[in-house]
């Protein structure tokens, strides 16, 4: 395939009706990596678009490529980025990168004061993330909304979170604070040794979902 023109924007009420496909291609997705995300209905995508706090990719033939939405949490203090998912033909193409960078800008833009936080367990979504000025976190460090952890009881490793008391998970938590100061060198370090070591930190995440779901089989075992 050669490469697709995309055309990534703001959503509009013009893209309401991609919403059912695009909360299928979430659930498929999570699916197959053997993890989940918070569950979305394609009322509550709609509810994004409308809001404007959503990015969507199309190609120039008007198919739905991409999609990432926008969370405010503990009253604005903390975003999220939530919900990257990109049609499984349209991967390979540097897709998500493009739509997390746009999604993060608006984020910026309309949460200038707010930090923005994710959790995930892929290792190129944690590339991406650090370029943009994330560093990895303890789960601490996160908004301590009730309503946001709630959301994680429709992940397949819900029972490993509440297990650890909500402190640890298979998930990797990152933040990006707009009030850390740029010339502070050991943030800077930290960044810098992210980048440097992600392919690694990606297989630390790999040994820590290994011993996450072995603990959680056994604690399954009827005696």
């Amino acid at each position: 395939m050669n490469t697709p023109i995309f055309k990534i924007s703001v959503c509009d009420s013009s893209h309401e009706g991609f919403a059912k496909a695009i909360t299928n291609e979430m659930a498929e997705s999570a699916k197959a990596r053997g993890t989940g995300i918070a569950k979305r209905s394609p009322e509550y995508i709609v509810q994004k678009i409308r809001e404007g706090k959503a990015i969507i990719a199309l190609t120039d033939e008007g198919e739905w490529a991409g999609f990432c939405y926008i969370e405010a949490w503990s009253h604005g203090k903390y975003v999220a980025n939530s919900g990257l998912i990109v049609a499984p033909q349209f991967r390979k193409f540097g897709l998500a990168k493009r739509i997390k960078r746009e999604v993060f800008q608006l984020s910026r833009k309309k949460y200038p004061n707010s930090k923005i936080f994710g959790l995930t367990t892929g290792p190129a979504v944690m590339k991406i993330n650090s370029r943009l000025g994330y560093v990895p976190v303890s789960y601490s460090d996160l908004t301590d909304d009730e309503q946001f952890w709630n959301g994680c009881q429709s992940c397949v490793n819900y029972e490993i979170l509440k297990s650890k008391n909500r402190e640890n998970c298979i998930c990797t938590a990152m933040l990006f604070d707009p009030h850390a100061k740029p010339e502070d060198l050991e943030d800077i370090a930290l960044r810098e040794n992210f980048k440097n070591k992600v392919s690694l930190f990606g297989r630390w995440v790999r040994l820590k979902k290994s011993m996450f779901l072995k603990i959680k089989k056994s604690n399954l075992k009827v005696f």
